[in-house]
């Protein structure tokens, strides 16, 4: 059975940062591409970040680019979203999420595994 359990969120003054981390348990995490997204009240979930299995790529939304950096180790089955210059929209849920394939994809539909969510809070 595949387990994904964020940690590092948490309440956070603008302009700070948080790293946000995912580990994996359950299959061979280095065989399968990562991703990170979020969903605050009232929105759809988005995408944010993703990684392919080797964390040779990676990939990151227009809206945290900049802002955001996906990581992996593979040898601690763990994925990282390294978060900076916070702002209060930047409040959410933040998800880690498995792929089944090692290329990763901007899309929900493409992840099969879910994490419980660590939520975020920034304060202006």
């Amino acid at each position: 059975q595949v387990q994904l359990v964020e940690s590092g969120g948490g309440l956070v003054q603008a302009g700070g940062s948080l790293r946000l981390s995912c580990a994996a348990s359950g299959r061979t995490f280095s065989d399968y591409a990562m991703g990170w997204f979020r969903q605050a009240p009232g929105k759809e979930r988005e995408f944010l970040a993703a990684i392919t299995w080797s964390g040779g790529s990676t990939y990151t939304a227009n809206s945290v680019k900049g802002r955001c950096t996906i990581s992996r180790d593979n040898a601690k089955s763990t994925v990282y979203l390294q978060m900076n210059s916070l702002k209060p929209e930047d409040a959410a849920v933040y998800y880690c999420a498995s792929s089944e394939r090692r290329s990763p994809t901007t899309q929900i539909e493409g992840y099969n595994y879910w994490g419980q969510g660590t939520q975020v809070t920034v304060s202006s």
